[in-house]
């Protein structure tokens, strides 16, 4: 039905930047809502977060706004996720994930579709 494939992370120092993109094939539907999530080690996968793909609304975490941007191209079928000012504390797998709805959840349990996740390493 749905496939999703992150790529984009990497190591780097504190206060820099990375790019992620998940590329979602298979169907899809402008009622799709998709988002970010990332898991540390010994933690629950926590929202970061989300667009609708119908109207580009967006959704942050606290801890992420202002520094982290959500967008997507709808001809390519690809949603990133712009990581700047980076944090020790933001080390995590990060995830993309979709769901059938035309608004976005903020629990990982709410998505149906999850990329296999790219992990992003931030050091002091």
């Amino acid at each position: 039905q749905v496939q999703l494939v992150e790529s984009g992370g990497g190591l780097v120092q504190a206060g820099g930047s990375l790019r992620l993109s998940c590329a979602i094939s298979g169907r899809t539907f402008s009622s799709y809502a998709t988002a970010w999530f990332r898991q540390a080690p010994g933690k629950d996968r926590e929202f970061v977060a989300a667009i609708t793909w119908r109207g580009g609304t967006t959704y942050y975490a606290d801890s992420v706004k202002g520094r982290f941007t959500i967008s997507r191209d709808n001809p390519k079928n690809t949603m990133y996720l712009q990581l700047n000012s980076l944090k020790p504390e933001d080390t995590a797998v990060y995830y993309c994930a979709a769901r059938f709805d035309v608004a976005p959840a903020y629990t990982a349990g709410s998505y149906t579709y999850w990329g296999q996740g790219t992990q992003v390493i931030v050091s002091s």
